[in-house]
């Protein structure tokens, strides 16, 4: 519900008398609105009670995890403490500011996410000469452009005093990084006319003309840095903090390059007779750090590791770099969601013009999210052994989109720029876009009988990257929406029109509330709307509907700012809405695959989030092969956050993490995503795991790793029973000792499917046969796991060395594709212990408990313990390999487990009744640095997708 003035001044007076307490009641809550009134009677009048307690209950029950950082602190010199915060008048406005619309736990974690931020970079009155450059990674749409503004502000205060803010690749994503900037930072809206500038955000809570900052770019779309406004600028120690927010654009950071040599700085290099600056300190924020920032040119570097210093980086690489060479006093600190291609930076890559590559060698920091933060892991589940578990019921299969071999109908896969799409259905699009747009039109309604009238209320729909398309797409909807209009406001085919909304209601809408309701009453509250209420109030709803394009060429644009009583609006776009730009209060997403998309994919997750009391209303219209996608990619990163947390718990530098990632097998997911063309991967599976998931289901393979296994487990000799243990574990027959050239084998013999992600027999056999070389994974625990019979129901078996039934395991098939068997996660997670003792065991739950995080963007909706009860994957592959206190190491043991999966949980397949044999293979952590390579094909890929994406 909406707050009002009164509504708003008394809860920021009670969240302050709320600040210290441990266990918030309701009636606490109701005691300091009561002390609150008898101070300010004036509140009493106009003063919403019941919704101010329902807002702070909410905030606080919401709450924010640890960040997790790793740090190298060679040349650093630890400077800031709270002595050093006194007077910090930017921050405390900017947490004034925050303290009004969030939670003191959130402020607070914010506080110390950015504190922890600030220290790792270098204290701005340190004598020169220093360099710091750093890393941030949140999760999609978690608030990052807040975090960067708090940095912002204690920068400014510690005595940073140029702030250049790298802001996206278009005029209108800048814009609203300057508008967040204006009321976060600045106080006042920025414009060339003087009388167009007045006080807004924390400009209203501290108004000392004093501390005002200066500004160089404005809020306008046009309001870039250029030549003309850079006339009248000018720099110098004792003036106030200035702010630069930019595009990465060449033309704009040329100039701005230009204008610093020329106009700020104050000497000359003794060495190259370079310009520099050695009086101002610089901060630069590279807001999506991964889109266009990173080097994709290949620099070479000879025997010794030395970096070829006549190299030519990309455009927006260079001049961000040479910006940051021309201050002898400079910090840089990236923020991205998706750092894989961040990554890929030689940590030892310089130039001479340009100066060291942007790789992060003081810090990585994963940000963590707060409670009531909507991700990957709650929309879509977090994978295992029965399929994705947890997610919420918010997506919507689209199918009638284009034709079954996707050339034809209205929106084929493959168009290209001027295809006018049609189809035969009525108003010429499809019904699943009609209904898309229901939703929204409902979804607006509901949340004005909600109390929340003067909320912005969005819809994305995103079905092609060509402008062409867009505008056709644009007027479709646009005309479907007042034909909606008509019926609705006018009465004109009334009946019809209301009853397809009340089934969309009954149907859809109340189940779907009820649903998460019942999974998690935090993130949305009981539904307590009638049908009476809403075809009451559906004309109104949709008459203040707009459509409108978001793209390079058309003039609309998204005036969220600008519109006092919530803009209402369908938003057709491709890559303008694709990365950064933000829709606020977004509640439908209609999204297709359009070309040059799998590079940014989870960034175009534009509708995660967080959704305040509106969440269960939220709606995303979209393909089964794209949910599938956002899941791998959502579980890649969740990998490569595992991979952090055990290496900040064992003092690693963002150097050795960077060494890690960059021969991870989970590349063998986003290499897809972000190569052009066939390459090389050199990967490691070392402290790594492997599992088939996408299996193959013809009759003829089936058969062929049937026999695989069995030639395998001839081999092998007799097997013996898994030992017996209080773990919980799957049943089962082991076999102890294996020599590798039977695994090896195996694997040879063994066919995956040309779809598995992470694995490939080739490339796994090559892999351990390298480390046999070097005296590691020579000897293996083989284990066939197996489910515990159920007395009263007849499970099928396998019969292993004639005389052993081993029941067979199921895994529920996912997904539509005709050529495979996919599954979700075929290992359980306990199973991969069943190689340790019950002290290595312990050892490993113990690492398990002090690496893992309490990040509640990393959970899905289920309830979960406050501490893990077993082991996670990554603590027992190390602890395997590397041993610990009293566990001794064994890089030479390797741990393979054969999954015997009953054939008649593959759909429309009756017939087969081999077991489908599935393996999964937990390789012990290792020092060795072996690699094995990898050929990224993108062959087939190209021949899908095309070449030019």
């Amino acid at each position: 519900m909406t707050l009002n003035t009164v509504d708003l001044k008394v809860l920021a007076f009670v969240q302050n008398l709320l600040e210290d307490e441990v266990d918030i009641t309701p009636s606490m809550i109701e005691d300091k609105i009561n002390l609150s009134i008898s101070i300010k009677k004036e509140w009493s009048e106009g003063l919403n009670r019941d919704a101010v307690v329902a807002e702070l209950i909410r905030r606080a029950s919401t709450w924010v995890g640890d960040d997790a950082t790793l740090v190298n602190n060679e040349g650093h010199i630890p400077w800031l403490n709270q002595d050093r915060k006194q007077n910090w008048r930017y921050w405390q406005r900017y947490r004034e500011f925050q303290e009004k619309k969030l939670s003191w736990n959130i402020v607070e974690g914010l506080n110390k996410s950015t504190d922890q931020i600030l220290s790792n970079l270098e204290d701005p009155n340190r004598d020169g000469p220093w360099d710091r450059r750093g890393l941030v990674v949140g999760h999609v749409q978690s608030g990052k452009t807040g975090n960067y503004t708090g940095l912002i502000c204690k920068a400014a205060d510690a005595g940073y005093k140029i702030i250049i803010v790298l802001a996206g690749m278009h005029n209108n994503l800048r814009s609203q990084t300057q508008i967040r900037l204006d009321e976060g930072f600045l106080g006042y809206t920025t414009s060339l006319i003087e009388d167009e500038i007045h006080a807004v955000g924390v400009g209203l809570i501290d108004r000392d003309p004093f501390i005002r900052p200066n500004f160089a770019t404005n809020r306008s779309e046009k309001g870039d840095f250029n030549t003309k406004a850079a006339k009248h600028l000018g720099i110098s120690p004792e003036q106030r903090p200035w702010l630069f927010v930019v595009k990465k654009n060449k033309s704009v950071l040329e100039r701005l390059l230009k204008w610093i040599e020329n106009h700020v700085a104050n000497t000359r290099d003794k060495d190259t007779n370079r310009k520099i600056v050695t009086h101002l300190p610089l901060l630069v924020i590279d807001d999506e750090a991964d889109n266009a920032s990173v080097d994709t040119g290949e620099q070479q570097f000879d025997e010794s590791g030395l970096p070829d210093l006549e190299h030519q980086p990309k455009a927006i690489n260079r001049l961000t770099r040479q910006i940051l060479h021309t201050f002898t006093r400079s910090a840089y600190v990236g923020y991205t969601a998706t750092p894989f291609a961040n990554i890929f930076i030689h940590e030892r890559g310089e130039t001479l013009k340009e100066g060291p590559d942007l790789f992060p060698t003081a810090f990585i920091s994963n940000l963590s999210a707060s409670s009531n933060y909507v991700g990957p892991a709650k929309i879509f589940g977090i994978n295992s052994e029965n399929g994705r578990e947890g997610g919420l019921p918010l997506t919507r299969q689209v199918k009638d989109h284009c034709s079954l071999d996707e050339k034809t109908g209205w929106m084929p896969t493959k168009h290209k720029n001027g295809y006018i799409p049609a189809c035969e259905e009525e108003h010429g699009i499809p019904a699943s876009l009609k209904q898309a747009i229901e939703s929204f039109v409902l979804t607006c309604c509901i949340r004005r009988l909600r109390g929340q009238k003067d909320d912005h209320c969005s819809m994305l729909v995103h079905v092609t990257r060509f402008t062409s398309v867009q505008g056709v797409v644009k007027e479709q909807v646009e005309g479907y929406v007042e034909w909606l209009k008509q019926r609705l406001v006018r009465k004109i085919d009334y009946s019809a029109v209301i009853e397809n909304f009340k089934s969309l209601w009954e149907e859809d809408f109340v189940p779907t509330s009820e649903k998460i309701y019942n999974v998690n009453s935090e993130l949305a509250g009981k539904n307590l709307i009638t049908w009476a209420q809403i075809e009451d109030d559906l004309s109104s709803a949709i008459s203040e509907i707009e459509v409108r394009a978001i793209n390079g060429f058309a003039k609309e644009a998204l005036d969220y700012a600008d519109c006092a009583v919530g803009l209402k609006v369908i938003a057709i776009g491709g890559d303008k809405l694709a990365r950064g730009l933000t829709l606020e209060g977004l509640c439908t997403s209609y999204f297709l695959r359009a070309s040059r998309m799998y590079d940014t994919l989870m960034q175009m997750g534009r509708w995660f989030g967080y959704r305040p009391d509106y969440l269960d209303l939220c709606r995303l219209y979209t393909t089964d092969e794209l949910v599938e996608w956002f899941e791998h990619i959502a579980d890649a990163s969740e990998e490569l956050r595992e991979e952090f947390d055990l290496m900040k718990a064992s003092g690693a530098t963002p150097r050795e993490y960077g060494l890690k990632v960059m021969s991870h097998p989970v590349l063998m997911v986003t290499s897809r995503l972000k190569m052009r063309s066939s390459k090389s991967l050199y990967l490691s599976f070392s402290g790594q795991s492997v599992e088939t998931v996408s299996l193959l289901k013809d009759q003829a393979s089936l058969r062929s790793n049937l026999n695989a296994f069995e030639q395998l487990a001839l081999g092998m000799g007799c097997s013996e029973a898994v030992p017996e243990r209080d773990r919980k574990g799957s049943p089962g027959r082991q076999w102890l000792n294996v020599p590798a050239d039977l695994i090896i084998q195996f694997l040879v013999d063994y066919k995956t499917h040309p779809a598995a992600m992470k694995v490939n027999s080739k490339v796994l056999s090559d892999f351990i046969q390298s480390l046999t070389m070097q005296g590691e994974l020579t000897s293996w625990t083989v284990a066939i796991m197996t489910k515990k019979q159920n007395k009263d129901k007849s499970v099928p078996c396998f019969l292993l060395e004639n005389k052993y039934e081993i029941p067979l395991v199921t895994r529920k098939h996912k997904g539509n594709s005709d050529d495979r068997y996919s599954i979700g996660r075929l290992l359980s997670p306990i199973d991969e212990g069943v190689d340790l003792d019950d002290n290595a065991w312990l050892e490993a739950l113990k690492l398990t408990r002090t690496a893992g995080g309490n990040d509640p963007g990393r959970t899905s909706n289920e309830p979960e313990s406050k501490e893990p009860a077993n082991p996670s994957g990554p603590a027992i592959r190390k602890i395997r390999g590397f041993g610990a206190v009293g566990v001794p190491k064994n890089p030479q043991r390797g741990l393979l487990l054969i999954y015997l999966l009953d054939p008649s949980e593959i759909k429309d397949h009756s017939d087969i009744s081999i077991p489908v044999v599935s393996f999964g293979i937990s390789f012990p952590g290792s020092d060795s640095g072996t690699k094995v390579k990898y050929e990224v094909n993108n062959v087939l890929w190209e021949l899908e997708y095309g070449s030019e994406y």
